[in-house]
């Protein structure tokens, strides 16, 4: 690969990192002084953040033996860590990891970021494999493989040159990356082979239960198995098939749909609303800053195509370096003296609400940073005003009740117009649990009551399973609560990537004006005890996965999908997957309902649609357009 300018600047820096790898601080900035020929020495870089305990840094200089050994130790140490606390970012300074003798062939695990800190994805190159496999939980790690819990990893802004060498046949022939909800790959610039989105060279079933691409150019995508699937203003060569819900939202050379549901492919030429997540980069003089792209409207393709991704950068050091050891007081005071907000990798004790107040603040997660509500507190809180960007963060609920886990707006802030659609408040990979880790209860998970609001990918989780050592799903019921997943109250609120699950009336309550969703992804919940636990006030059997209220007159989805499987009591029916207003203005593309083993959808949208029961699991009931043109 051609180095870039930035590549090359950044040499003299790099040899000066060789073998730095945790950041600990110790490299600090020295005046130059002369040399006995007179000429001034040059000056080190300037000292390195300290990240905490929990970010390794790699330079180009480390030695490659050193970088495998501790990502091979990293990635055995995450492999079944589910529901653990180890929280994990590994970045890369810029310049070139691996050669097609010696590749870097590495794996991602539970809770770990893998990140390039240059200023494009050129910038980084990894010859090697970054993959995740199927797990294999039966037979000693050698059967029942599949990935539908490889939940929350993340992997961007580098370029992959795919090199298998050494590996077996049946894994040579692709870069795996089988992965579920709560994952995300962005600005990754990925060629030399087939990207497959499935394991296959593992041992049945290789189930996978669907991910989000973004801001990336790919090779050909072999989709496998994957359930559903959002890939977003991307470049893909080809992609191979669908499952149940492809989606595709300003990507050059994305399918065409024209023979939905045969393949159920959604295919949306540009994306009306985008904004890319803030990344972290080092630029050719050693300075730490965070990029924060500008929103985009109607675009498609990669954002760094022409160079650098349009939008403002900032400085490190305006940003509050936050650790779980730090209280709320001192995050909010910092919020409250200008600065900005990175949380470090780890498990936050949130007891009272994390304020975000001022216009374009960033709050930047790094390896799965997680805020644990304590005593009911709303772990965050987002006024309304233009510009505010949270990204990388995950929230949990607490033991106690919380109202709300991440506010945005207050009760009354809908309709005051202080974001604006040129800079609307934007969220980005953030993640929610109910359970899972330990008991959770919140009343709504998310709740948008500020208009001109982008989330782009969001995965909001009632708990299936944890360790939380239930005896069993009617316990399960009536311990973890979480009555609604999102709320949306405002208007002109745009989702690109809405994946909400298991919660215990409406997974998604949407109340506001001009709200556009592209891709929906809901299973209902798993454990009610009984239909009277899953029938709605006035009679109704059961809560749509999707509800728009009645009073909305435009509103607008695109890909959906709603799946029941009643474990806990498979006599329990649900009327319809998604409930909308009968209106004109009240328009849902390609949506579908799907029987997973247990229970019964009557309708897939209000009363049209085939029903999903058990004669036909596994085969979708799909209505193509609602209301009918």
């Amino acid at each position: 690969m051609t180095p870039t300018p930035l590549m090359r600047r950044f040499r003299r820096f790099a040899t000066v990192l060789a073998g730095a790898v945790l950041v600990t601080g110790a490299l600090t900035s020295v005046p130059a002084s002369a040399t006995p020929s007179g000429h001034p020495k040059p000056t080190p870089p300037p000292a390195l953040p300290d990240l905490g305990p929990n970010v390794t840094i790699f330079s180009p200089r480390t030695p490659l033996a050193e970088i495998q050994s501790k990502l091979d130790a990293l990635a055995a140490q995450q492999v079944d860590a589910e529901m653990s606390t180890a929280r994990h970012a590994v970045l890369f300074l810029p310049g070139t990891y691996g050669t097609a003798d010696k590749p870097l062939q590495f794996k991602v695990g539970y809770y770990t970021e893998v990140e390039g800190l240059g200023a494009e994805p050129g910038d980084v190159t990894i010859n090697g494999s970054i993959e995740v496999y199927n797990r294999c939980l039966e037979g000693g790690g050698t059967s029942n493989c599949l990935a539908l819990v490889n939940f929350w990893r993340t992997l961007g802004n580098l370029s992959l040159n795919i090199n298998k060498s050494g590996q077996d046949g049946c894994r040579q022939s692709a870069n795996f990356w089988a992965v579920s909800q709560a994952v995300s790959l962005r600005r990754v610039n990925v060629s030399g082979n087939t990207l497959s989105l499935m394991d296959y060279c593992t041992a049945g079933p290789q189930y996978a239960s669907g991910g989000f691409i973004a801001d990336s150019k790919l090779p050909a995508v072999v989709n496998g198995s994957q359930q559903q699937w959002l890939i977003r203003n991307s470049v893909v060569e080809s992609w191979s098939n669908a499952v149940w819900n492809q989606v595709f939202s300003g990507v050059t050379g994305a399918p065409d749909d024209s023979a939905f549901p045969n393949p159920p492919y959604t295919t949306v030429a540009k994306t009306s609303l985008s904004r890319e997540k803030p990344f972290l980069y080092v630029d050719g003089a050693g300075k730490w800053l965070v990029r924060v792209p500008a929103a985009r409207t109607n675009t498609s393709g990669v954002s760094w195509a022409n160079g650098m991704t349009p939008g403002r950068s900032v400085p490190l050091s305006d940003f509050f370096i936050a650790r779980p050891g730090n209280s709320v007081a001192e995050i909010n005071r910092a919020l409250a003296r200008g600065k900005n907000l990175l949380l470090t990798p780890g498990v936050y004790g949130i007891d009272r609400s994390i304020e975000v107040q001022r216009p374009d603040t960033v709050v930047l997660g790094l390896g799965h940073a997680t805020l644990t509500a304590m005593r009911g507190a709303v772990p965050l809180k987002v006024a309304d005003r233009a510009g505010i960007v949270v990204a990388g963060v995950t929230i949990d609920a607490g033991t106690k009740l919380s109202p709300v886990l991440l506010q945005v707006g207050g009760h009354h802030g809908h309709g005051w117009g202080r974001s604006s659609a040129r800079n609307p408040i934007t969220l980005s990979d953030v993640y929610f649990r109910v359970g899972g880790p330990h008991i959770g209860r919140a009343t709504t998970a998310l709740e948008i009551n500020a208009d001109h609001v982008l989330v782009d990918h969001t995965w909001l989780w009632r708990a299936d399973h944890g360790v939380e050592g239930f005896s069993g799903d009617t316990e399960r019921w009536k311990t973890n609560i979480g009555r609604y997943g999102l709320v949306v109250n405002g208007d002109d609120v745009t989702v690109t990537g809405l994946f909400a699950e298991h919660f215990q009336r409406y997974s998604t309550l949407w109340k506001g004006e001009r709200g556009r969703v592209v891709f929906f992804q809901n299973e209902l919940p798993y454990d009610p005890p009984t239909q009277a636990d899953w029938t709605q006030p006035n009679g109704t059997l059961g809560f749509p996965g999707y509800k728009v209220a009645d009073r909305v007159r435009t509103h607008s989805l695109s890909g959906g999908g709603v799946y029941v499987f009643n474990q806990n009591n498979p006599s329990i029916v649900t009327t319809s997957g998604f409930e909308v207003p009968r209106r004109s203005g009240v328009r849902l593309h390609h949506v579908m309902t799907v029987n997973l083993s247990a229970g019964t959808i009557i309708h897939v949208v209000n009363d049209t649609g085939t029903q999903a029961d058990n004669t036909n699991t596994g085969t979708p009931q799909f209505v193509t357009d609602y209301p009918t043109p």
